[in-house]
């Protein structure tokens, strides 16, 4: 198949059109390298306590001591990882993918019931977990593999009076940690001391090898594993660090602040923190970048570059404190997640001078496939193919059309992921090569590349994937529902929430009992901001409910 590539001829001249394979075979390898080159610069940065290459680097590897002798983990081992952005994040990622495992990376608000389906299809036997939220573990353990609980408080690296203040005033104070009882549960800070003094017999870790089970939303409302190799993740970072590390406003540069707002279990966060680390970038991690305020204070220090979702920027724009963010330093800003709405990529370079360069991809590719260059922006659109990455629009059958004609976005790239762990994967590519993304796109003769519609009926809210499937499958076990339609309705600030329109079963079934409801099933961004009811669904012939039908009469385009 003849595919064109006028996207070329746009590249500027420090980027390749395609990235050349490094010595490098594994992430473990590239935390080394790092750590032998970068030794005494800041690797991480959290609520003032800095963390070198060095100190990271030795942490890691007694903690995969610890899993690889005292706990006995193998090769291949998955391993969850379920805490917000705090040191001890990368600590036991980076960890345990020296012991050889693959890490399950775990939003830490999940419900438990999305930590059970989660870890029950990922075979997790392990895991470390904030002891904020150990009581739902508790709940669901029994009905998992998981055998190893690994615990950590909040302040736990933060270290001296600080430690103790933190985890005093997060336990005792506001009252964080609900009691919990986890027989044999592990201190992580325990586990870390045990392994200095062990050896770790490092395996060999091909670049092939699973580094990350990636969960996104699937067509049956059940979350599926994106198996993502060693090699998937190195060939992203080096599609995209000449572009995050290049900027109108400069390059940057060893020891530059990147600050991390976004959840480490999110690919992009991940990806990106992966890629500054390789540079020699401090990456400064935000705990809760919902406190705009808080936030905004740790923006006072001077910082060179961020990423964010386009809800975060809109949000700092619009706050009152937002003068006081030290602009001065910035050479670059990056947006993905979702889509960059031009009022605020304008707004934000008119305050800032910085222009925000836009990224588009999935879980699924590790995650980038396409790029706003910088100095190149073309807003409406999601940028251009990123090196050694193809990108074309498809027929249903699998044949590319020609410029101007809409289809199925369709990615071919060493970034792309192989498959769904466990699942039969024959009809997520074309001929076996092609991932079809669901999203349906055009390309201009120029080979910048638009977002006409959305994945099927996937809902978007703040930059997360929401499944209408999943969202109905877990209302309709509700005794009181009948039939129920979830469906995105448009949002000012997180681009799209849910609706949920219903029908009773039980006419003593009232808004405030199925909003509990959905409070203990589902994660924050998953909840019904909306709930409609209604005496019938729209249906066709043949008994399927019509979403679209709903979103006309909601006022949202299908």
């Amino acid at each position: 198949m003849t595919l064109t590539r006028p996207w070329l001829s746009q590249y500027p001249s420090y980027l390749p059109t395609e990235i050349s394979e490094t010595p490098i075979q594994s992430l473990v390898e590239l935390c080394n390298v790092n750590a032998r080159k970068f030794s005494q610069n800041t690797a991480f940065e959290n609520m003032g306590r800095k963390m070198s290459f060095q100190e990271l680097d030795q942490l890691s590897t007694a903690f995969a001591a610890f899993l690889q002798n005292e706990v006995k983990l193998k090769q291949g081992d998955r391993i969850a990882i379920q805490l917000p952005n705090i040191l001890q994040y990368p600590v036991a990622m980076i960890g345990a993918l020296k012991a050889g495992l693959i890490v399950v990376n775990t939003n830490p608000l999940y419900t438990p019931r999305e930590m059970q389906h989660q870890f029950t299809d990922s075979g997790a036997v392990a895991i470390v977990i904030l002891s904020n939220f150990a009581s739902n573990l508790q709940k669901i353990i029994g009905q998992t593999s998981i055998k190893t609980v690994l615990i950590t408080d909040l302040g736990d690296m933060l270290g001296g009076l600080k430690k103790v203040i933190t985890n005093f005033v997060v336990k005792k104070v506001k009252k964080l940690v609900p009691p919990f009882e986890l027989d044999g549960a592990i201190s992580f800070s325990a586990a870390i001391n045990i392994g200095k003094g062990k050896n770790l017999n490092a395996p060999k870790i091909k670049r092939e090898d699973t580094a990350f089970l990636q969960y996104t939303g699937g067509t049956t409302g059940l979350s599926k594993g994106a198996v993502l190799s060693h090699n998937n993740v190195l060939s992203n970072i080096w599609q995209v660090q000449p572009i995050l590390n290049n900027s109108v406003h400069g390059v940057l540069a060893i020891s530059d602040v990147a600050v991390i707002p976004l959840p480490l279990y999110h690919i992009y966060a991940l990806t990106a923190t992966f890629v500054y680390m390789s540079g020699g970038l401090n990456n400064l991690l935000v705990t809760n970048p919902r406190d705009l305020a808080g936030f905004i204070k740790i923006l006072k220090k001077p910082f060179h570059t961020m990423i964010g979702v386009n809800t975060l920027y809109n949000g700092l724009l619009n706050h009152p404190r937002f003068g006081e963010i030290n602009t001065k330093s910035i050479k670059a800003c990056s947006a993905g997640g979702m889509a960059l709405q031009e009022i605020v990529f304008k707004r934000w370079l008119e305050k800032t001078g910085i222009r925000i360069s836009e990224g588009y991809g999935l879980s699924e590719t590790s995650p980038v496939l396409t790029y706003q260059i910088p100095g190149k922006e073309k807003m409406g659109s999601i940028g251009m193919p990123i090196p050694s990455t193809d990108v074309a629009i498809m027929d249903d059958d699998g044949n590319p059309l020609p410029v101007g004609e809409i289809g199925e976005l369709c990615a071919k790239g060493p970034q792309v992921f192989s498959g769904y762990w466990q699942k039969d994967n024959s009809s997520v590519f074309h001929n076996g090569v092609w991932f079809k993304t669901g999203d349906i796109a055009v390309m201009d003769s120029e080979g910048y590349f638009k977002i006409v519609d959305r994945k099927k009926d996937m809902i978007l809210v703040s930059g997360f994937n929401v499944y209408p499937n999943e969202i109905e499958g877990v209302v309709a076990s509700h005794p009181k529902v009948l039939e129920v339609a979830a469906i995105g309705v448009s949002d000012a600030h997180s681009g799209e929430v849910v609706k949920i329109c219903v029908v009773k079963r039980d006419q003593s079934l009232t808004e405030e009992e199925l909003r509990e409801f959905c409070k203990e099933n589902f994660t924050s961004y998953k909840r019904p901001k909306f709930i409609e009811f209604l005496k019938e669904l729209p249906k066709t012939n043949v008994g399927k409910i019509l979403r679209r039908s709903l979103r006309e009469n909601t006022g949202v385009a299908a």
